[in-house]
């Protein structure tokens, strides 16, 4: 049997790997070779991604996979959404691009609803309003009179600017661009009515491409510098959570997922957009997926709020591992208090720690007194908060949801995981940690023909990969501290 071996780059708000998928005898294999740090890079009050960094580590990954002896069959690349890379009329990178954190998108919904309105941008969309889609950065920047999107010939979303650095081919790949609040998921291609209102040239983005197709292969100058040769990149699913989801080993339709990081994002995949004026109420996002399938979801606030916590204590000289975190949440008595974790006071602020007493203090309740109450009421109510949207999923789901995959770095928090199961009143099975490194290395083996569809690549990885299972556990307590969650404002 012939060996793939697919070299995959995933890259994070925080960090970035490249990493050595194996595919032979019908199971695959991960191998990390490099790791590196990524962060938002502040500058005359603006925030952006160094783009130039990235560009290098992806050139050390490329290295470091020729130094392992290996020649991969292909190249794929996975990011975050929504940001771009401004690029000119002679195919130069205008600058480095803003980060969706910039403040400078504030308020921009608001103002572009006052020339087009919400309801029709959704309906155009099935997009989350979130002040940092695309959509509103071009509009905002735009306005703020910021000359590289003013001088723009072409945007490329994160993935397809890396990936038009190595190639020197552009391309806007589907799942990433669905991201932006441009695109019309009914379609599949940009609307662009509402990137004229935006005070952009309608074709500024290139032709949409679906995943699993070629892009180009590395340039000369790349392939020589890093010595791997002329190797294609594929326009996997761009999109960090469209690859993990790829990565789900669901056995049929009948099910949720929860891609659980820094963000945890809940939702189902389905073979039509679901844009109604519920799914608009509750502000439900339709996402691209592979294979004709729509990632129905919604963003919620993950870990994001322990870690800064974290960064918190660590200032007070206390130094939490994981395993610490774990006993001192199991340390405590239940359902002291609870926060909404989709509170804007918990999006930014000074202060986590100070966020959480003022949400308590609000709401009435008696704020956490010690690190491992505040530990504790961030897991119950993250689980919680699960529930809840699981529950909205149901009501506009086209299927019963029988189980929850958890997937991504929070698939390993054992005792969230049991915490979501009691919340929920279903079984959670957890894993693959590394979905989003599986998923792109799965779309670049279905791309070389070694895989021929979504359902054959998820068996693969049932086959390949570890899952653990939870199961609900004292339903009725949890049902009362739900009831408790729910009326807090």
């Amino acid at each position: 049997m012939k060996i793939y071996n697919f070299l995959a780059f995933d890259l994070g708000a925080t960090s970035g790997r490249s990493i050595l998928g194996r595919l032979v005898d019908g199971k695959i294999e991960i191998k990390e070779l490099t790791r590196f740090k990524n962060g938002i890079l502040e500058l005359h009050g603006k925030y952006y991604w160094n783009l130039a960094s990235l560009y290098e580590h992806l050139k050390e990954g490329l290295a470091a996979c020729a130094h392992e002896g290996v020649t991969p069959d292909s190249i794929g690349i996975d990011t975050w959404g929504v940001d771009v890379v401004p690029i000119g009329s002679d195919g130069s990178i205008l600058g480095m691009p803003r980060a969706y954190r910039d403040p400078y998108t504030d308020g921009a919904p608001e103002k572009f609803f006052a020339e087009v309105s919400r309801e029709e941008v959704y309906a155009k969309t099935g997009i989350q309003i979130m002040n940092f889609n695309t959509l509103f950065q071009i509009y905002a920047a735009v306005r703020e009179g910021y000359e590289p999107v003013l001088h723009a010939d072409k945007l490329l979303f994160m993935p397809d600017a890396l990936a038009y650095m190595l190639t020197g081919k552009a391309v806007c790949e589907y799942t990433i661009a669905s991201t932006s609040q441009i695109l019309n998921p009914r379609t599949g291609e940009l609307d662009g009515s509402l990137l004229k209102v935006a005070g952009v040239k309608e074709d500024i983005f290139p032709k949409v491409q679906l995943p699993g197709g070629v892009i180009g292969p590395l340039s000369d100058a790349v392939a020589a510098e890093t010595r791997i040769g002329k190797v294609d990149v594929v326009a996997v699913a761009g999109h960090d959570t469209a690859s993990a989801v790829v990565a789900v080993p669901a056995e049929n339709e009948r099910f949720a997922y929860l891609s659980s990081g820094t963000w945890s994002l809940m939702g189902i995949e389905t073979c039509e957009p679901i844009i109604s004026a519920e799914s608009s109420r509750l502000n439900f996002t339709n996402e691209g997926g592979v294979d004709g399938t729509t990632r129905f979801l919604k963003n919620i606030c993950g870990m994001w709020i322990l870690e800064q916590c974290r960064k918190e204590w660590s200032r007070e000289g206390k130094e939490y591992t994981y395993p610490e975190i774990v006993e001192m949440a199991t340390s405590v008595e239940p359902f002291g208090c609870f926060i909404n974790p989709d509170d804007a006071l918990f999006a930014n602020p000074k202060s986590m720690l100070a966020a959480i007493e003022e949400f308590c203090l609000r709401t009435g309740q008696r704020p956490p007194q010690s690190d491992a109450e505040v530990v504790r009421t961030i897991f119950e109510s993250l689980a919680l908060r699960y529930r809840e949207v699981l529950e909205m999923l149901e009501g506009m789901a086209p299927f019963a949801i029988d189980v929850l995959h958890i997937i991504g770095g929070g698939s390993k928090n054992r005792l969230l995981n049991q915490y979501t199961a009691n919340a929920i009143g279903k079984r959670v099975v957890a894993g693959p940690s590394e979905a989003t490194a599986i998923g792109n290395v799965m779309m670049q083996a279905v791309s070389a023909g070694a895989v021929g569809s979504l359902a054959e690549a998820r068996e693969i990885i049932r086959h390949s990969v570890e899952t653990e299972e939870f199961l609900p556990e004292n339903s009725e307590a949890w049902s009362q501290a739900y009831r408790r969650f729910q009326i807090l404002k």
